[in-house]
Parts: C-alpha cells; sequence; structure tokens
C-alpha cells in the first residue's frame, strides 16, 4: 500500500535522515510529545494502545511506503499509541516542524497524507463493522489474509507460496474484536484444514485462496 510518489518520497529524504531499528524497538510512544514522523522503506512495525486495566489492543500494523505520527506532528497533540518494530526496521526520520512545512509548501505531498490517513479510517471504519456482523472465524480468517497480502513475507521453507505473518495468538485476539481462546480455537481448526501453520510468535498462511473462503462465509 504506497500512497507517496518518488517525487515525494524525495522531498522528505532529503528533509531529514534515516535511521533504523532492531526488533522490539519502540519507533514512538504513547503520550509523549511528537518531535517527528517516520516514513517506513523496510520492515514491519506494531501500533499499539494501553487501557487503563493493563490490557493491549493491537490497533494496526504498517510497513514499507506509510507514514507514522503525522497526526501529532500536525496538531501537537502527544501520541496517540505506541508504535513498536516487530523485526529490523528501517524508515526515514522527519522533523515535526520541517514536515509542517513540507505540507505548506507541497500541495501533492498534502493531498498524499490526507489520501494516507483517508485510507486509515476507512480501514478502521471496515474492521468495526466486521466486528459485528461476521463470525469469529471468519474475522480471524479475514484479517490473515489482510496481514498476509499487505505485510507477509514468503516462508518457501515451510511450503511453496507460504507466507509468514508476524502476528502472535493475542495480537490477533486484539486485532479481530475476539479473545485469546476464540482465536487459538481458529487457528487449531485452520490448521487441520491445512490453511495454517503457527510458530512461536507468528503464523505462517499455507492456502491464501482457502484462507479467502473462510473469511467470506
Amino acid at each position: 500500500m504506497v500512497f507517496f510518489t518518488p517525487g515525494e518520497v524525495k522531498l522528505l529524504r532529503e528533509a531529514g535522515h534515516p535511521r533504523g531499528w532492531a526488533r522490539g524497538e519502540v519507533l514512538m510512544r504513547e503520550g509523549e510529545a511528537a518531535h517527528s514522523v517516520v516514513l517506513l522503506t523496510d520492515g514491519l512495525v506494531k501500533v499499539t494502545v494501553d487501557s487503563a486495566n493493563g490490557y493491549t489492543s493491537l490497533l494496526a500494523l504498517r510497513g514499507p511506503g506509510e507514514l507514522l505520527g503525522e497526526f501529532s506532528s500536525i496538531d501537537g497533540r502527544p501520541r496517540g499509541a505506541t508504535v513498536t518494530a516487530m523485526r529490523r526496521t528501517t524508515g526515514l526520520v522527519v522533523a515535526s516542524d520541517a514536515f509542517v512545512r513540507l505540507l505548506e509548501r507541497d500541495p501533492g505531498l498534502c493531498l498524499s497524507v490526507l489520501r494516507s490517513v483517508v485510507g486509515r479510517i476507512r480501514d478502521s471504519d471496515g474492521l468495526r463493522a466486521e466486528q459485528g456482523a461476521r463470525t469469529t472465524r471468519a474475522r480471524v480468517a479475514g484479517l490473515l489474509v489482510k496481514l498476509a497480502v499487505r505485510y507477509g513475507s514468503a516462508a518457501p521453507e515451510t511450503l511453496p507460496g507460504a507466507v509468514t505473518v508476524q502476528v502472535n495468538q493475542h495480537e490477533l485476539a486484539a486485532a479481530s474484536g475476539a479473545s485469546r481462546e476464540s482465536v487459538v480455537r481458529c487457528l487449531r481448526a485452520m490448521q487441520q484444514e491445512g490453511l495454517v501453520a503457527t510458530r512461536r510468535g507468528r503464523t505462517v498462511v499455507l492456502d491464501l485462496a482457502g484462507l479467502r473462503r473462510w473469511a467470506e462465509e
């Protein structure tokens, strides 16, 4: 999912600097002041929010070509979520004030940022609608399909055409609006049908077409 043209990426590159993060390293922390935005160039991150009772909700996964931190950089409010690298990740870091100046000067970049925001809102609205109208099995299957297509990495050592998704059972539960126990049962049924295989901290999609059929039930 790419929202920015090569020319717009060049503008961001010239205004900022490249940086890398190791797996598990926090790029942005909920509640902190915003000092920069990050355009991801490689890797995968998760966006989470902590509730007062200690529960952590997975809001989204983000990958190459996606922008992080633009909301707080534009409105000056504290970060609304924590962003953590799920594997080795790289990106372009642009200071918030420099980012805002770019938006003021370049209508094309401003429109691209707006499109990326609209895309996220549509995804969020669609997810909320699905949680009330679809079975847990269909929601989990649909989520795995979306993650595999957008952010999966090839796992030919498991099976030709297999795709690894770097999410664990707790994260799948939080993202699909289901209990961890329900997700475990869904994954067990998917394994029995040869659709997925589970590994520590990740899920391997073995049959994407079959998983799509489950998602449409």
